[in-house]
């Protein structure tokens, strides 16, 4: 593993999810507020691990492994909490949806690195853009009980995290076209 800022700072992604559960159980405002601040913080890691490897020069490819991954761990285990305590039919099937996704583009990266033609599934704009959104969305939602007083909050977070659907879903049939796209340049065929 190259040790380097970029990605010392997705490895602390990545450490900070179990403190993000931890802070998640504490009583109230702490749990709310806590588990919040760290998915923030997180996410901002995110940001910063990228814009440091490429204003330092020290992209790798372990981080470029490792960076898809601390994300889809901490959107994860954040779905996770958030379907456990607010018991909503929204937040489930929006949470199924976000990581089903995750399985199944993984999935295909993989096949088409097989391939050799990984490339064809890189990460589009699209994906950013729907995980820039659910990284606004969750942070919102999970914060929300400290202020039950202010519908509004809720209302933005299912109004961003229906977005990050939306997205999610978009972002998908574009995979999925370059994907066919690509079988169908090199003259291969799906198993069915």
């Amino acid at each position: 593993m190259p040790h380097n800022l970029p990605n010392l700072l997705t490895g602390l992604r990545i450490v900070a999810i179990p403190l993000m559960v931890v802070c998640y159980y504490l009583p109230q405002p702490i749990s709310t507020v806590g588990a919040a601040v760290v998915f923030i913080v997180a996410a901002v890691t995110d940001w910063l691990d990228g814009w440091v490897a490429r204003r330092m020069g020290q992209t790798s490819q372990f981080g470029a492994f490792l960076d898809p991954v601390a994300d889809k761990l901490l959107v994860t285990v954040a779905l996770i909490l958030l379907m456990h305590r607010m018991d909503n039919i929204f937040i489930t099937l929006a949470g199924m949806v976000v990581i089903g996704r995750e399985i199944v583009i993984s999935a295909l990266r993989e096949w088409m690195a097989q391939l050799g033609k990984r490339a064809s599934v890189a990460v589009s704009g699209i994906a950013k853009v729907k995980t820039g959104v659910q990284m606004t969305a969750i942070p919102i939602l999970i914060w929300y009980p400290s202020w039950p007083a202010v519908e509004e909050i809720r209302l933005l977070g299912f109004f961003l995290l229906a977005l990050a659907v939306i997205l999610t879903l978009w972002s998908m049939v574009l995979y999925f076209r370059a994907f066919l796209s690509t079988l169908e340049e090199q003259g291969a065929r799906p198993e069915g």
